[in-house]
């Protein structure tokens, strides 16, 4: 038994699929299946049913993936160790950002970690949260990200900051008039929102506690951006709420039109997300370290509700 054959098991369990999985790992097809083979053989057992489109998994397939995915795992913190040892920070590692967080985060730490850890082959990729989770688990990313507490199984979240929610409200509607605003303020069946898979959209709908408003609305937009929100607004079709980042960097017109909401002021928790095996954590705390120099300076709120991004029945 080896490492490699348990690296084309996982692969084939992803993917339900030999040659997508050889593709991934980057050799042929017969190869894969070879050293497969030859793995089922050594272990008198089969762990897939070939006989079905696609591959399935057998009972005793599913248990041996489970212990494989740990053994790949443990494989990989020798090299980990040795790195911690020797003090080294460097080499790929995969990082998977929510598209909401992404346009206001990024361009604040980026170029501050590349120069201070230039050994870092940073890869740096928008995924949803579902997909973030999805990709953690799977070993197809380093760590994420992502609106928290999402509270996963094996995986491990380290706040990095709140965010508070804030209104986006222009002239002649309910709350325009005020300094400071409360969800009372706000007009249900007049807010603008994300599209569906955005964990922002989920947090506005929490807030809200009514997810009803928006299928009773005479329209419904989708959209992934806060930019569309905005000009949408300003056109008289509805308020919207928006990251407290977002807002820094909006012209002077449209900061006239944000309404802060009063204490405790809704918010979002964003934090850094990593499987409990701590594979690389030394790249994981510069990555946090560095965040949390720089957002410290625009972020300094403390008297915040936690909103959750998972959506509340």
């Amino acid at each position: 038994m080896t490492i490699t054959q348990l690296h084309y098991v996982l692969a084939v369990a992803e993917h339900k699929n030999f040659t997508l999985a050889a593709e991934k790992c980057f050799v042929t097809q017969p190869t894969l299946s070879m050293q497969i083979q030859k793995l089922e053989e050594e272990l008198g057992v089969l762990i897939f049913d070939r006989s079905k489109k696609p591959i399935f998994l057998t009972e005793i397939g599913e248990k041996i993936v489970t212990q494989a995915k740990n053994i790949v795992n443990e494989a990989g913190r020798i090299k980990d160790i040795v790195d911690q040892q020797k003090g080294y920070i460097g080499g790929e590692f995969k990082v998977g950002i929510i598209p909401t967080i992404t346009p206001t985060l990024l361009p604040m730490f980026l170029n501050n970690f590349i120069n201070k850890y230039p050994k870092v082959n940073l890869i740096i990729e928008e995924f949803t949260t579902e997909e973030i989770i999805t990709k953690l688990k799977n070993g197809h990313l380093d760590c994420a990200i992502a609106a928290t507490p999402l509270e996963i199984d094996n995986l491990k979240e380290v706040v990095l900051y709140y965010e508070p929610f804030v209104a986006y409200i222009p002239e002649n509607h309910k709350g325009a008039d005020k300094t400071e605003i409360t969800i009372d303020d706000l007009e249900l069946d007049h807010i603008l929102l994300l599209q569906d898979g955005h964990c922002f959209r989920n947090g506005i709908l929490n807030l809200c506690k009514n997810n009803k408003f928006i299928a009773e609305s005479h329209f419904q937009i989708e959209s992934g951006s806060f930019e569309t929100l905005i000009k949408l607004a300003d056109e008289g079709l509805g308020t919207t709420l928006l990251p407290y980042l977002h807002t820094l960097d909006l012209n002077e017109s449209n900061k006239h039109k944000l309404r802060p909401f009063a204490n405790p002021k809704p918010a979002r928790e964003v934090s850094l997300i990593y499987p409990k095996n701590e594979l690389k954590i030394q790249i994981i705390n510069a990555l946090r370290d560095t965040i949390s120099g720089v957002v410290r300076g625009a972020i300094a709120f403390s008297d915040v509700e936690i909103i959750s991004p998972k959506l509340q029945k």
